[in-house]
């Protein structure tokens, strides 16, 4: 036999995202659908924890520690950059608190860092708005904290969606996260923003955007296109709007 097809001068290069997750993602195939065929992604979670969503959990799976260790065991499969995927997890303290997450990923051996809502940080400050929506699957506290980051970044949330769950939150069906999505929007909000890694909405973003004619950002696509920016990579999947933020 002999081996002359070009099925057999791949696989194509590898591209690695480490991806730090909290114990309860359960999003791990949407996540995929964010990245082109060359990247993979390599998971870790922080420790369980018997603990409903709210502000105790957001603090517990944000523990820097955890983040470091988790780092240092994705370290072995070479990852050009490690993600901390989790929302409340990385807006709980504050921009500064984000801030300080990055550094400490970096300082455990990452090459480079992004969390959750330093993409987010990173897409409302480069298009420039002043005024969103939030839809958010937590209770009103852990929302409160949302709001109080985008405060921080000078932004003004218009409106405020929460469904109130301490669990299952990748159960949530499209229907529920579209139904919420228009009940946010606002004529003076410039965008919305739907909250948390672990509630589903790769397939409701292209019609909601459409429909309702400004950016539907969401977590997972923020994170992700963040790390594919930073490896001089196309973005995939839906959503039109931020392309001059992360090199579309």
């Amino acid at each position: 036999m002999k081996l002359t097809g070009v099925e057999f001068d791949g696989p194509l290069a590898q591209r690695g995202i480490g991806v730090i997750a909290p114990f309860d993602l359960a999003l791990e195939r949407e996540l995929w659908r964010w990245a082109p065929l060359e990247v993979t992604f390599h998971l870790a979670r922080t420790p369980f924890e018997p603990l409903p969503v709210s502000l105790e959990m957001a603090q517990r799976v944000s523990d820097v520690s955890a983040l470091q260790t988790a780092t240092r065991e994705l370290l072995g499969v070479e990852p050009e950059i490690v993600a901390y995927l989790c929302s409340s997890g990385s807006f709980i303290h504050g921009r500064d608190g984000e801030i300080a997450l990055a550094d400490a990923i970096r300082a455990a051996g990452a090459p480079d860092a992004v969390t959750s809502s330093g993409a987010l940080a990173e897409a409302v400050t480069t298009l420039g708005l002043q005024r969103i929506s939030v839809i958010t699957p937590y209770d009103a506290p852990l929302t409160d904290r949302l709001v109080a980051f985008l405060g921080e970044l000078g932004v003004e949330v218009v409106t405020a969606q929460h469904l109130g769950l301490g669990g299952g939150i990748w159960r949530v069906n499209y229907r529920t996260v579209a139904e919420l999505v228009c009940a946010a929007d606002d004529p003076a909000s410039e965008a919305l923003f739907v909250s948390c890694t672990n509630l589903p909405t790769y397939d409701i973003i292209d019609p909601l955007e459409r429909d309702l004619g400004k950016p539907v950002l969401t977590a997972n696509q923020l994170t992700v296109w963040s790390c594919l920016d930073r490896l001089g990579l196309p973005m995939m999947g839906p959503g039109r709007w931020l392309g001059e933020v992360f090199g579309r």
